[in-house]
């Protein structure tokens, strides 16, 4: 008998082991772990520790070395695509993708032969980046989302290894609640850092990002990280100055702004307030109560901006890198920028406006057929912003390699396939042209910037040629006068048009259209 045939019979031998335990079994939720290698045991091992989660009743594999093994009574069926077809499910069963370093085109085919198979409930463990030596947990899967299937292949990152710089350290993050701080914060509790302090202005997405950190604790995720949340605001200076030296943070990941462009055209004192000004209190602060690494989360929207978020966050750019050439003799300050650009699920962001509007039947509304966006996702980019700023050095700008630009017809397509529908017949694609702010391509770097490699995988660092002169302290003088009442100058008081003029006499490479009120 050729070995193919005997691989069948072993394979069908061990369903029909399978389905007459399962008929046997008492528990109501049995679960096929996906993968059975260190991620896929480690979550064996809690669920049998927990009977509470449910029964493990097989592991699915296509590595033909552990096909027709067990793992402690678990048998191991394969490959995937065939023994998948073959198992009689119930309607409580559960699949778990627990391969973190699949790449986006297996994870694709995965997906669809589980959905296939009958199965309903699918959840994935987190990328590779967030597991450190092995050590899962169940309560780190999540439902499988349309962001896991539309991601590139993730870079592979040791996060324990990455984040060796911050163990035993105390680090804040700004912005804590949203999206890219959430993330950053969910690592960093991974990474062994002694004390996390999560900021933000918005009480209920602080609470919400504090609940989840200690719940993923308490189930044995990182170490035993204090975690405290801190409700305050980037605007308030005193306020700034007070917390960061109460506190005493060794490191500061900067990723609170306001980051919608449309609504920051208009609101554009906003933006400036909040990003710009919210961000040169906050190094003030760390620059006088000597924080040792502070890293600034930037966009691509800063490159030659034509929007008012895009203007505030390379003024925030400029700030950061003024700061590190300021810096006191003697100090061991570090002061850097990363660049990325759009990241897949954030709030804001396409992907989620696509699904309500499939969800609701239609249309999908994108503004203009060319237009196309690099996209990266949240856990890939928040592990390399914690790597490079390991990596990075005093007054450096680094910038992700964000692969090529993706078209966002393309993704509306794909998602409305993922819904099940057919593009244009199902659920129609309108073209609604251009928002204010808005452009069809983005830079990751200027005309006077050059991105050359550095030993850190997908991180570059940018080389700048004469950056043009801008003189902050005098920019920031003009600026506080519209963003800040002050009686004797009430005609600036959230002046938006003043407030675009000064921004353009500041940056005169901007738009002709941008000072206009």
């Amino acid at each position: 008998m050729s070995s193919s045939g005997s691989a069948i019979i072993r394979l069908t031998i061990h369903v029909n082991q399978l389905i007459i335990s399962g008929m046997a079994a008492k528990k109501s939720r049995r679960l096929y772990i996906i993968g059975a290698g260190f991620a896929g045991r480690a979550l064996a091992n809690e669920i049998r520790s927990k009977a509470v989660f449910g029964e493990v009743v097989a592991f699915l594999d296509d590595d033909r070395e552990k096909i027709g093994c067990s793992v402690d009574g678990v048998p191991v069926l394969g490959p995937i695509r065939d023994v998948a077809r073959l198992l009689r499910r119930k309607s409580a069963d559960e699949a778990v993708i627990a391969m973190p370093a699949v790449s986006g085109e297996y994870l694709r085919e995965l997906y669809d032969i589980l959905k296939n198979a009958g199965f309903e409930r699918i959840r994935i463990l987190p990328g590779i980046s967030q597991i450190v030596e092995g050590d899962a947990h169940l309560i780190q899967t999540r439902s499988i989302n349309l962001q896991d299937l539309l991601g590139r292949t993730p870079v592979a990152i040791n996060l324990k290894e990455s984040l060796a710089y911050l163990r035993g350290r105390r680090v804040l993050v700004t912005g804590a609640g949203g999206s890219i701080g959430g993330e950053l914060c969910r690592q960093l509790l991974s990474g062994g850092v002694e004390r996390l302090y999560l900021f933000g202005h918005g009480e209920n997405s602080i609470y919400q990002i504090d609940r989840e950190l200690r719940s993923l604790r308490d189930e044995g995720v990182g170490e035993k990280t204090s975690l405290v949340p801190v409700i305050g605001d980037l605007k308030d200076r005193e306020y700034m100055d007070y917390i960061i030296g109460k506190l005493k943070a060794e490191a500061v990941f900067h990723a609170a702004a306001y980051k919608h462009v449309p609504l920051m055209e208009e609101n554009p004192v906003a933006a400036i307030e909040n990003n710009f000004l919210g961000t040169d209190n906050i190094i003030h602060a760390a620059r006088k109560h000597g924080v040792k690494r502070f890293v600034l989360v930037s966009t691509d929207k800063a490159v030659e901006p034509v929007s008012v978020y895009g203007v505030s966050k390379y003024l925030c750019e400029r700030l950061v890198l003024d700061a590190a050439r300021a810096s006191p003799a003697g100090r061991t300050s570090n002061f850097m920028v990363v660049r990325f650009g759009n990241v897949l699920g954030s709030r804001g962001s396409i992907v989620p406006l696509f699904q309500k509007q499939i969800e609701k039947g239609g249309p999908v509304t994108i503004t203009h057929p060319a237009m196309k966006r690099w996209f990266m996702t949240i856990p890939e980019a928040c592990s390399l912003v914690l790597k490079a700023g390991g990596v990075g050095e005093n007054g450096a700008l680094y910038l992700l390699d964000m692969g090529e630009p993706v078209s966002i017809r393309d993704v509306a397509e794909q998602m409305i396939r993922f819904y099940g529908y057919e593009p244009g017949i199902d659920i129609k694609i309108e073209i609604v042209g251009l928002r204010p702010g808005e452009r069809l391509g983005e830079s990751l770097w200027a005309d006077f910037e050059k991105p050359v490699d550095t030993p850190a995988e997908r991180i570059k660092k940018i080389e700048r040629r004469a950056a043009p002169e801008i003189d902050l302290p005098a920019l920031t003088k003009k600026l506080l006068p519209v963003c800040r009442f002050d009686p004797e100058r009430l005609d600036s008081y959230r002046n938006a048009k003043k407030l675009k003029a000064i921004l353009h006499e500041a940056l005169p490479n901007l738009p002709d259209g941008f000072s206009g009120a």
